[in-house]
């Protein structure tokens, strides 16, 4: 069981290949895997095809890795708060395949359940059905979207077993349990570790089967993407 344990983000990526899908949990910037891709845009792989709901800011998460234009497409739900996103999504040089914010969740739980493919109403009429099977139930009009598989999957917990059993903190879980399950390898980062036992089997939200690679992140930045005060 201890396998699963690496000594550092960089390690833990063994195997990670241009070219690859990688799934991201996170919302914003809340729960994001942030060593993982720190230690992805350093290894220099490119040609990176990155499914997350966000894409990061200019200087943080995924905005990293637009900086050093190491991912060639991008399947995401919201992205709106990137300039370099958009630079390069409106000179062509990024690939950008928009999707509904719940129709993403589900492709991801669907994958990681074994399931090819799901009607969902969401879309229908729209740009987003252009091209897809569409039928009717019960009256009411569908479409067929594919679920979501990727090489590596990267997410963000708050605490661990040594199984890499997994429980997030608040709203941190968010994408990251579907994540979780879709990925080939997935690998967890959290900020701490404990032994296998301490952890209340009620509380775990991602069973350990699902995570192949853990490792205890050294720091967090948990950076605010817009902060509201209150007077």
């Amino acid at each position: 069981m201890s396998k699963k344990i690496f000594s550092s983000a960089a390690e833990a990526l063994q195997g990670i290949k241009d070219n690859m899908t990688i799934l991201l949990g996170g919302f914003g910037l809340c729960g994001i895997p942030e060593n993982l891709i720190l230690a992805l845009r350093d290894s220099g792989v490119k040609n990176l095809t990155c499914v997350s709901n966000n894409a990061g800011v200019d200087d943080f998460g995924l905005g990293l890795l637009l900086q050093t234009r190491q991912i060639k497409k991008m399947i995401s739900s919201y992205v709106g708060e990137n300039e370099t996103f958009e630079r390069q999504f409106l000179s062509g040089e990024l690939e950008v395949e928009l999707t509904p914010q719940g129709t993403l969740a589900e492709k991801l739980r669907a994958g990681g359940a074994g399931i090819p493919a799901f009607y969902t109403p969401t879309g229908f009429g729209t740009k987003v059905a252009e091209g897809k099977e569409q039928r009717q139930f019960h009256g009411r009009d569908f479409i067929l979207e594919e679920s979501i598989t990727g090489d590596f999957a990267f997410v963000k917990a708050w605490k661990a077993d040594t199984f890499g059993n997994l429980i997030f903190r608040k709203t941190a879980r968010n994408f990251n349990p579907m994540v979780a399950t879709a990925g080939k390898i997935t690998v967890a980062e959290v900020e701490e570790i404990v032994a296998m036992g301490e952890l209340d089997p009620d509380q775990i939200h991602t069973p350990g089967i699902f995570v192949q690679r853990l490792i205890q992140g050294p720091t967090y930045e948990k950076r605010i993407e817009q902060k509201t005060v209150l007077q």
